[in-house]
Order: structure tokens, then sequence, then C-alpha cells
């Protein structure tokens, strides 16, 4: 029998055992593969390549670094560790960071639309100016997060943990918090247009100061008694200001 691929040739002259012949028919694919310039898939994340768009850097250890203004966009960074790592002005649209680890790391500015932030864990982090209209913060750890002057126009921040977190000037038109922890959040400066869910946020003491909130779904009574307002706060035709509110100046 004989074979040939390229440069590469297999000839086999004599019978063999069974064996003998399972090899060489081995042999022979492995020939093709050379042969052709067939590859086999990658198995893992290239942690010490330079950021580019759409790189694998999944489970990367990348602490306390530098990497304002890099391309991250449709990026695999599930589950990386980026703790005080200065992405600021990058662009991670589309990019999959869920269970990341953001704790104060900054994102000043960065470019973010339909990027899914679900399941990280951002303590304290710098989220201001970031444009990530369409994200996905779901289930995110988002304690004391500063989203000033965000761009957040329909971003899904479902079971979120969100205490303390600032919104101050940031765009929420069609954001979602539905069974958020909403507990001393800042939504006080906020702008938005048309609804805004509240299904079984936890909005303990929530800043809603100037806030107009009667376009809101799933707003209840006792979600505003709990919360912080003014008397500019707008609320939906159905809800009623409380006789006091809760916070002063808290």
């Amino acid at each position: 029998m004989l074979f040939s691929g390229g440069r590469h040739r297999l000839s086999i002259s004599k019978p063999v055992s069974g064996t003998r012949r399972a090899i060489d028919i081995l042999a022979a694919a492995v020939v093709v593969v050379g042969a052709f310039g067939l590859s086999s898939p990658a198995v893992a994340a290239d942690c010490g390549s330079s950021p580019v768009s759409g790189i694998d850097w999944s489970e990367c250890n990348k602490k306390n670094l530098i990497l304002k203004g890099s391309s991250f966009d449709q990026a695999n960074l599930a589950s990386i560790d980026f703790t005080m790592t200065d992405l600021s002005d990058t662009d991670l649209s589309s990019a999959n960071l869920e269970k990341a680890t953001l704790v104060r790391a900054w994102m000043t500015n960065a470019a973010a639309k339909k990027a899914n932030f679900a399941k990280i864990e951002a303590y304290r982090s710098g989220f201001s100016g970031i444009v990530a209209d369409g994200a996905t913060f779901s289930n995110a750890e988002l304690q004391r997060a500063n989203f000033t002057g965000a761009k957040l126009t329909g971003v899904n921040f479902e079971k979120a943990e969100l205490g303390r977190a600032n919104f101050d000037k940031a765009v929420l038109t069609g954001t979602r918090f539905s069974f958020a922890n909403l507990s001393r959040a800042r939504l006080s400066g906020a702008t938005f247009e048309g609804p805004i869910a509240f299904d079984s946020a936890f909005m303990y003491r929530t800043h809603i100061e100037g806030v107009d909130l009667s376009a809101a779904t799933g707003l209840l009574q006792a979600q505003v008694d709990l919360a912080c307002g003014d008397p500019s706060t707008k609320l939906p035709a159905d809800l009623t200001v409380p006789a006091g509110w809760p916070c002063g100046t808290d």
C-alpha cells in the first residue's frame, strides 16, 4: 500500500499484524494532518500575551497592572483576576468577564457595551464614565462601586449587591434592579427616560432625592417607605410620599 501527502510518504509492502496495522493507520493520520496544515483547537488561555481584540485571558492573574487604553473587545476574560488593575479607557465591548475579580479595579471611561459582568466581584471598584449600554451585571458583587456619570441604558442589575453604590449623574434608562440590594445606594442625580424596574429590590435608605420615579415598574409602597427622598422626588401615581423620609443626611 502507498500513501502520499505532500513530502510525506508511507509505504506498507507486506501483511502486518493487527496491532502493527493499527499503529500504521494512526501514523498515516498524523501524516495527513501535517501535510494539509490541520491544527487542533487551543486548550488553554494565553496569559502571557499582550491585550488584543478577542484574546483569551480566562482565569489569568492580571492583578496590580496598568492596562489603560487596551483593546479587550469580544475577549474571554471569564474568572480573570483584575484586582487593583487600571482598565481606564479600555475597550471591553461584548467581552465576557463572568466571575472576574475586579476588586478596587477602575474602568473609568471604558467602552463596555453588551459586556458580560455577571457574578463579578467588584467591591469599591470605579466604573465612572463607563459606557455599558446593554451590559449585564446580574448577581454581581458591587458594594460601594462608583458609577458616577456612567451610561447604563438597558443594563441588567438583577440580584446584584449594590449596597452604597453611587449612580450620581448616571443614565439609567431601562435599567433593571429586580431583586437587587440597593441598601444606601445613591440614585440621586441619575437620569432616565421611561421605565426602570425595581421588582423586589431591597431599598433600605436608598437615596432617591430629586429622582423622577413616576414611570418606575415594580415599585411598592413598602420600598418607598424605606427609601430616602425629598419634596422633589416623584413617585408612580399609585404610591404616596411617606409622612417622613427616614434618612436625613445619611
